[in-house]
């Protein structure tokens, strides 16, 4: 069996983390890829420095608010492939947050402010870039530039829990010359959690053997360890609430918290990290549907996050319709779907006292089954070799989505 490096184990550990795509696109609330999209726009770019205040972007109140949704992380954009930093580039050009009209080192807020409400800063960071003139006409000379970018956030605010970069899938046919990259951020912050994008088309590979984590852009995750080097890997899903993952004023499109629950839990089936974004406003507020989507969330986790966090697949198995079961020691938690509302036929959909909801490979005699939302036990019968769970409906005035049930050792 291959072992988890104590890195990879602590971040699986996190189960939940908000995405923060914030930056110089951002005031023109067209999404994060205005710069690419809009060429009309490129010559007068940089002028948008001169409005970029970020006045409403407190890093207290998003560390807040991932907090009260039960986020255990944040990735925040400190360079997008605008790149237009929100940190203090320390001369390499003046295209940062520091020189824009905010004369702010944005990265530094948000460090200090993770670090005071007990949430875990990660580094968004671009590995292509639209603006820098040596990305388009000498890539090695733009690598030294990349380098020596990621160098700064390594040694100038702390200790961080990961590099999120992403880029690389834009000129597949260059030395992006990853090893060195990778080797500095081994040099200066060692337990760093190293993540290279692989984009939409490349879910779930890792390229580089330093990678600690592979992604599912905006897909369901699956059993991804990627053991064939010789190295576990965590695995990590990103979404985001609508269809851009920057401001985008006209953008209506958003999921349902439904959704977004169900998102979360399926990542958690395959011991997948959930990345959740927001975009803020121009001013770095966030958009009220947003907190209020994140409150929601948070509101699920307050009452079934003990299965959310620290827990992992199991020999357990039901029919896969039905739902999963995790474990966390000597505990199981049994996440049931498509349950219904108990109530009156003229305003519930569904009927009957209970769902049969099938386990394999557990022996229930020693074991107790309750809802943890409401510790109702639930009973179960033995029928060729499975235990039939009756997993009773949602009570009149409630519906969970998903809701969980805790399986314990009976105390004797």
């Amino acid at each position: 069996m291959i072992m988890k490096e104590q890195r990879i184990e602590n971040f699986e550990k996190l189960g939940f983390g908000l995405f923060v795509h914030y930056g110089l696109y951002s005031l023109l609330e067209k999404g994060e890829w205005v710069y690419d999209q809009k060429p009309e726009l490129r010559k007068e770019y940089s002028s948008l420095m001169n409005d970029f205040s970020a006045e409403k972007f407190d890093t207290d109140r998003l560390a807040q608010l991932a907090k009260k949704a039960g986020a255990k992380y944040i990735v925040l954009t400190l360079r997008h492939h605008d790149g237009f930093s929100l940190y203090d580039t320390k001369g390499l050009n003046c295209f940062d947050a520091p020189h824009s009209k905010a004369k702010r080192d944005i990265a530094k807020d948000f460090v200090e402010s993770c670090n005071k409400y007990g949430i875990v800063p990660f580094f968004y960071h671009t590995t292509l870039d639209w603006y820098e003139e040596s990305f388009h006409t000498d890539f090695k000379s733009y690598q030294k530039y990349l380098r020596k970018s990621i160098e700064l956030l390594c040694t100038n605010y702390g200790k961080i829990g990961g590099f999120w970069f992403d880029g690389n899938w834009s000129k597949p046919d260059e030395d992006w010359e990853e090893d060195e990259l990778y080797r500095l951020i081994r040099q200066y912050q060692p337990d760093a959690i190293i993540i290279n994008n692989s984009g939409l088309h490349q879910r779930g590979k890792h390229g580089n053997e330093e990678i600690d984590s592979v992604t599912f852009e905006r897909g369901r995750p699956e059993f991804h360890q990627n053991i064939g080097d010789g190295k576990y890997r965590a695995g990590e899903m990103c979404q985001t609430f609508n269809s851009h993952w920057g401001c985008a004023s006209t953008d209506f499109s958003y999921k349902s918290v439904q959704t977004i629950l169900r998102d979360l839990i399926e990542c958690r089936r395959f011991s997948c990290n959930f990345l959740l974004n927001i975009g803020p406003l121009p001013d770095g507020s966030i958009r009220l549907i947003e907190q209020g989507m994140l409150e929601e969330i948070g509101n699920w986790i307050r009452i079934f996050g003990e299965s959310i966090y620290d827990t992992a697949p199991c020999q357990i198995k039901c029919f896969e319709e039905d739902g999963f079961v995790l474990s966390k020691g000597d505990d199981y938690y049994l996440f049931v779907f498509d349950l219904w509302v108990n109530g009156d036929g003229n305003v519930s959909i569904g009927s009957g006292t209970y769902k049969e909801v099938r386990l394999q490979n557990i022996s229930i005699d020693d074991y107790s089954i309750k809802w943890i939302d409401n510790g109702e036990q639930l009973k179960y019968s033995v029928i060729d070799n499975e235990i039939v769970v009756h997993a009773t409906p949602f009570e009149y005035g409630s519906n969970y989505v998903v809701r969980v049930a805790k399986i314990s050792k009976k105390e004797i």
